[in-house]
């Protein structure tokens, strides 16, 4: 009997993404208008990479912030062009990147049902066929009938999910959209995901939370600051992550470590008096090393330097974690945790540690730093720096809510009730 040939669904070689990354605005301008070449850096976001999938193999894609990961996926759903390389893809894909990028808002979710499944391909009579699977898995009643814009975003995402997932593609491109709407949504939504499996689609996946990658893949890709580290078991490729995590992956001879470029944010908010003001703040994992990202249940420090210009009887540390939808988390500061309450002179500067263990669920947080104070009964705050700094939490397991009680269960088999009931009526 002869052994099956796999057959590639996605094939890429070569794959290079390449942007300039400008001094000043000013510097694109004119290389825009062809007056001179604006000074640049080119910062590869992803540079010669190969990968082949083959149909029905489910296969992860892992790495930090600004691995490439992202970028690869869109390359190959056509939503960007490479700088260099090819793509070939045999089948239909369904991607589930940005979820609704294609709705009208004026439109209502009928009306935005039938316009996304013409643009993927579909006849008008087998979007009608597709409707009412649709519909269901969206479950958001006579909302359905109302312009878009007027939905919460939980309505629009399931909607949007809905639309993409029911379509029947041969190939599922999935970026962290699983972890969408409620608990029961989410559940929803990994059981279409393992039919897609059983099925013998094609699916591509990538995910902060090691645990689906763990469960769902035959293999993996490991990318790191747009270098393919290598490919191989889950279990192979996982390990490796978590040793890229800690610095002491080898690239080259050389250890390759998360790093902070790119996790800073360009646009954040910042204000205060500036009577004190942060000027620097970094990230170290257990071990030491600088980082912006955490395995969970591991410890980690935010360490942040302030430096005084004038003199503060007594200065409060703080900082804070949001998620990527706003919501504050967590945080504290050196008044709560009664650490310092001196007053300090002009000219000095101080530097904070908050040590912890990592709790949250794997995913993506915003840090958020500040240093305030009382002036007599008045509340002043004297330098902030919000949503500064992008951290992700690596997890191989996710419990339910925003963080992980660390609960230990056991099981055991159950005492007899009718025992206990004739030992009482002895007693008595």
């Amino acid at each position: 009997m002869e052994k099956e040939i796999k057959k590639p669904a996605i094939r890429v070689s070569g794959l290079k993404k390449v942007y300039k990354l400008y001094d000043k605005p000013s510097d694109r301008m004119k290389e825009a208008f062809g007056l001179r070449k604006g000074r640049f850096k080119e910062h590869y976001a992803l540079n010669g990479v190969d990968m082949e999938i083959f149909q029905g193999e489910t296969v992860g894609i892992i790495g930090t912030n600004g691995s490439g990961k992202s970028t690869i996926l869109k390359i190959i759903t056509g939503v960007l062009n490479p700088t260099e390389g090819q793509v070939e893809v045999n089948g239909r894909i369904s991607a589930l990147l940005e979820l609704g990028a294609g709705f009208n808002m004026e439109y209502n979710g009928i009306e935005n049902v039938y316009l996304n499944g013409t643009m993927m391909g579909f006849t008008e009579k087998e979007i009608d066929e597709k409707l009412p699977e649709i519909l269901k898995f969206a479950d958001i009643g006579d909302y359905v009938y109302q312009p878009v814009k007027t939905y919460s975003s939980g309505m629009f995402v399931r909607l949007a999910f809905a639309v993409a997932i029911n379509i029947e593609p041969e190939i599922l491109i999935v970026d962290e959209a699983l972890s969408v709407g409620d608990v029961f949504f989410q559940a929803k939504c990994y059981q279409k995901f393992e039919e897609f499996k059983k099925m013998g689609k094609t699916i591509v996946f990538v995910s902060h939370e090691l645990s689906s990658i763990s469960k769902y893949c035959d293999r993996v890709y490991l990318l790191n600051q747009g270098n393919l580290l290598g490919e191989g078991s889950p279990k192979e490729m996982i390990d490796a992550f978590k040793q890229v995590l800690v610095g002491q992956y080898e690239i080259n001879g050389e250890a390759g470590g998360a790093h902070l470029e790119g996790a800073v944010n360009p646009e954040l908010l910042e204000y205060g008096t500036k009577q004190a003001e942060i000027t620097e703040f970094y990230i170290t994992d257990e071990k030491e090393i600088k980082t912006t990202a955490v395995i969970k249940n591991t410890p980690f420090t935010i360490h942040m330097r302030v430096k005084f210009h004038d003199r503060i009887t007594a200065p409060i540390f703080a900082f804070s974690f949001k998620n990527i939808k706003g919501t504050e988390i967590t945080g504290t500061n050196s008044m709560i945790e009664k650490a310092f309450l001196e007053p300090v002179n002009a000219g000095e500067e101080k530097e904070i540690t908050f040590r912890q263990t990592m709790s949250l669920q794997g995913g993506e947080y915003l840090l958020s730093l500040g240093v305030t104070g009382y002036h007599g009964s008045d509340f002043q705050v004297y330098h902030r720096l919000y949503d500064v700094l992008n951290v992700t939490v690596v997890s191989d397991k996710d419990t339910v809510g925003f963080y992980d009680m660390g609960s230990q269960v056991t099981v055991a088999a159950a005492k007899n009730p009718a025992s206990r009931v004739i030992a009482y009526r002895q007693e008595a």
